[in-house]
């Protein structure tokens, strides 16, 4: 295809002028092992496969700030990672529309695949999706949007190996029902719709389905699961979601689902109290870090650090020199580790 579209140019040239770069990027991109589900766990080639990453501010900001580029992808695999997670703000999908915004989600999947990162798109939605009232407006979405947002991801995406997962909705809450009400019944029946839309698409990535309380509380799912087969469940375990000690209360709310079904901690992380950006959920200090990673590693549990961006908290780098905050030398010396 590439000598039909260019039958007189000199590849090299092209390669160097940055023409022929995303193109390239693009036939590259496949060379990671298909993800799928094997019981509690992922695999990969027939083999367990932990993921220990970080999350990427929007793909939108990114690239308006001129960093939507191969070295961002390039540090994230020198710190450790080995999956990255791509957060979709509905308001910024419909500002930038849907053809400029899936060259993002091109351009960001080939970087990631060639530095060996699987991928992880985000609907990153905060609210009640049955009331379609929202924590704020950058969250405003209807259930038909995200229905037709995964129908067009399922169908791009689906032969594409590097995109492993699909991240249905990132954080449900009712706000204490400031947002009205939305019951785990409810929400089953809209996560297994968005599914079922996604498997008609004929694509393998894997639904992930996160709990209520902002994406932190699955305890419903131990009685009343998702009706699919070949899915993940997702929890956000900040550190004020309960107090410590932390490990036998995350058993009890979401740590139980390991044992048979395979959980990826979507987003985790802290910041003390002084730090920029500091809010309620994350206060907290390397202690957090040790439980919670020592808890995933005796479970098996994978893992994605929020978030990889100085501006967005509790943020891994101070600067684009890529500077690490305090939460981002310890989750850099932590997956250096794995």
């Amino acid at each position: 295809m590439l000598r039909n579209s260019f039958p007189s140019f000199n590849i090299p040239a092209l390669l160097l002028t940055g023409l022929l770069y995303l193109p390239m990027m693009l036939m590259a991109q496949n060379k990671l092992p298909r993800v799928s589900v094997a019981g509690n766990k992922f695999e990969a080639n027939g083999k367990p496969l932990v993921f220990r990453g970080f999350n990427t501010s929007d793909p939108d900001k990114l690239s308006r700030e001129d960093h939507w580029n191969e070295n961002y992808f390039s540090e994230i695999r020198k710190w450790g990672a080995n999956i990255v997670r791509f957060p979709v703000h509905p308001a910024a999908w419909r500002q930038r529309g849907e053809k400029e915004y899936l060259e993002l989600l091109d351009k960001g999947i080939a970087l990631a695949g060639s530095q060996g990162l699987y991928v992880i798109i985000d609907w990153h939605s905060i609210g009640n999706l049955r009331t379609a009232m929202y924590q704020n407006p950058m969250y405003e979405t209807t259930q038909k949007e995200t229905y037709e947002f995964w129908r067009t991801i399922a169908k791009r995406y689906k032969d594409n190996t590097t995109v492993a997962f699909y991240e249905l909705y990132n954080e449900p809450t009712v706000m204490g029902g400031e947002l009205g009400t939305c019951t785990w019944e409810q929400w089953k029946v809209m996560m297994e719709e968005t599914i079922g839309i996604i498997r008609a698409c004929k694509s393998p990535a894997i639904p992930l389905v996160a709990g209520f309380n902002w994406a932190y509380d699955l305890s419903h799912v131990a009685e009343n699961p998702i009706q699919a087969e070949g899915i993940g469940y997702v929890s956000h375990p900040y550190p004020q979601k309960r107090e410590k000690p932390w490990e036998s209360k995350w058993t009890q709310d979401w740590g139980f689902v390991a044992q048979k079904y395979p959980l990826i901690l979507t987003e985790i992380g802290f910041c003390g109290a002084d730090d920029k950006g500091a809010h309620v959920p994350v206060i907290s200090d390397e202690s957090y870090g040790d439980a919670i990673t020592q808890y995933a590693k005796a479970r098996g549990i994978s893992y994605v650090v929020w978030v990889f961006d100085p501006q967005w908290a509790p943020m891994m780098i101070s600067d684009w020199s890529y500077t690490p905050t305090r939460q981002g030398k310890y989750f850099r010396e932590a997956l250096r580790k794995n």
